[in-house]
């Protein structure tokens, strides 16, 4: 079965070096054959995360619209700036209101659990967001989600691009082929389960 993939960058800021690449992800997923769905985060605003806010109010709607999101698709490409050598809080606040989700009406929803994740990171400077990841990759484990070991990262970022948004640099294009490769087989499988 053709697996299902949700991209998204991790910043909403206008020309986000990770828009750039979560759009490059998704050109190369789509050529793997994967049914891709890009979204931006900013299409699902969304308070702090709060738990008294949560007890109060109950879970965000477009926390529940995001979760849904992620549960209707097989993996997830997260590309990710880095945020003072960390993950950047949009990214974060997002990942954290979803995994508060158990129940959709009377069913049972776990959006994360089992998904599998490919990420990739941009960054204007030389380490090109690797410490992002390098935060990020240990917090969807601990939620359960099985993140591919492949990763790609793009530094110098703001001269990374050509201008049909292709990335420059080959050994950077090898890398984004990798990860897509290994996300589109091992969620193949997970859309084979499904069958």
């Amino acid at each position: 079965m053709t697996p299902k993939i949700l991209v998204f960058p991790g910043s909403n800021r206008a020309g986000a070096y990770s828009g750039k690449v979560a759009d490059a992800a998704a050109r190369e997923l789509a050529r793997l054959e994967c049914i891709v769905t890009r979204i931006s985060l900013i299409d699902y605003p969304l308070p702090l995360m709060d738990e008294d806010l949560q007890r109060l109010e109950g879970i965000p709607e477009n926390a529940m619209k995001l979760g849904r999101l992620i549960a209707a698709h097989d993996g997830l490409l997260i590309a990710s700036p880095e945020y003072n050598g960390s993950i950047p809080p949009l990214l974060k606040n997002a990942i954290d209101w979803v995994s508060r989700i158990s129940r959709d009406g009377d069913k049972a929803l776990k959006p994360y659990a089992g998904k599998i994740v490919g990420l990739c990171s941009s960054s204007p400077g030389s380490f090109a967001g690797i410490l992002a990841l390098s935060h990020l990759r240990p917090v969807l484990i601990r939620l359960g989600m099985q993140v591919v070991s492949e990763q790609c990262s793009v530094g110098n970022a703001e001269t990374a691009f050509n201008a049909d948004g292709s990335l420059k640099d080959e050994r950077a294009v090898a890398n984004l082929s990798k990860v897509c490769k290994a996300l589109a087989d091992q969620a193949s499988l997970v859309a084979d389960g499904r069958r």
